[in-house]
């Protein structure tokens, strides 16, 4: 792979939708193996899943996977480190919010 080319794949894949009180998740499963890599972009092709409050929906798609270059692929996990530990940014104290 290039530094700065990009290459786009098709690859057969399941989604599932859950939308239950012990599990609200959506998924997908590349049915050929496909594994994506950080930087990589996932588009799923059709119409939105949409389940209703008990429902578990499952359908086969089709997804297009845009692979990364290699500088891209480098700069994500430079700076993936650093995004995730924004969301951990967090403190205790013993004072009381007003």
């Amino acid at each position: 792979m290039g530094l700065f080319t990009r290459k786009t794949e098709e690859a057969p894949c399941t989604v599932e939708v859950s939308h239950r009180f012990e599990s609200l998740h959506a998924h997908v499963r590349f049915n050929n193996g496909a594994v994506v890599h950080p930087g990589d972009e996932v588009l799923v092709h059709g119409a939105p899943v949409l389940a209703a409050y008990g429902e578990v929906i499952s359908e086969d798609r089709v997804a297009t996977i845009t692979r990364a270059s290699a500088l891209e692929r480098a700069w994500t996990r430079l700076t993936g480190d650093l995004e995730f530990m924004e969301l951990c940014e967090f403190s205790f104290s013993e004072e009381v919010l007003s």
